[in-house]
């Protein structure tokens, strides 16, 4: 342990895998106290058997209630993860009304209920890192198949952005990860999902310049340094971790 979250408090949501599971144990690992949340609370069973900074809860992030009684549970809090999500695969003529709907309340209405509910108290202790994650695929570039995720992600960078022009003087930051293409086992399940799994492999990691798909662990550790005070002079910035794919 480096230690460069000790004495902080993190609440991450998404973190029954992929990106929001390894933040989780990352935080842990650099010493702050970590409240790890996902719908799935199975998925989180071992988290406080790897760390004993890790407590888990169950948590559906579009229940507005529910979020503010676990944030309040939590007490107090100094990082803020936003990582729960979906991905719709489609163009905008693939995607339903429900689609859309979905795409906004799981990725962006999300961050709305978990921000109104921390932000209160970073406001009051003058202090709080809040971090969103959105993708790539959203204000930043096109993907193909990705009209209403991409929609909700750049949503979620103007949230954002907006979140850190208004608190910029309460001492609190707000910032976006923009993963790339990243190996999680929800690509994993999309891959899984389409006629040829193989030739959709190739087709991901081709698309990334640098000639492999991103990791958790890469993106655990950017969330890492914009989370503790090394960043403390960062706030309502974009950080691409995409392999050069929007070089």
């Amino acid at each position: 342990m480096t230690g460069r979250l000790v004495g902080k408090r993190a609440f991450v949501t998404g973190a029954g895998q992929g990106i929001g599971r390894a933040v989780a144990l990352a935080f842990a690992r650099e010493g702050a106290s970590v409240v790890a949340s996902s719908r799935t609370l199975s998925k989180m069973a071992d988290l406080p058997r790897i760390s004993e900074r890790i407590e888990i809860v169950e948590l559906d992030v579009t229940d507005g209630h529910d979020v503010r009684s676990a944030v309040a549970d939590a007490g107090t809090i100094d990082i803020l993860f936003n990582c729960a999500g979906w991905v719709h695969s489609g163009s905008i003529l693939e995607a339903s009304e429900e689609d859309w709907l979905r795409s906004f309340e799981q990725n962006v209405t999300s961050m709305f209920h978990t921000i109104r509910a921390a932000l209160p108290g970073m406001i009051e202790r003058r202090s709080g890192s809040i971090i969103n994650v959105a993708s790539v695929a959203s204000s930043i570039t096109g993907v193909a198949g990705r009209a209403a995720y991409g929609s909700s992600k750049a949503a979620v960078i103007g949230l954002s952005k907006a979140v850190a022009r208004d608190t910029i003087r309460a001492g609190v930051r707000c910032n976006v990860l923009a993963p790339g293409t990243t190996l999680s086992p929800s690509l994993e399940a999309r891959m899984q999902a389409t006629d040829d799994p193989e030739a959709t492999r190739r087709q991901f990691t081709e698309r990334q310049p640098i000639g492999r798909l991103g990791s958790v662990d890469e993106m655990a550790a950017a969330a890492v340094w914009l989370a503790g005070d090394e960043a403390a002079f960062t706030t309502g910035t974009v950080i691409v971790c995409d392999g050069g794919q929007t070089l």
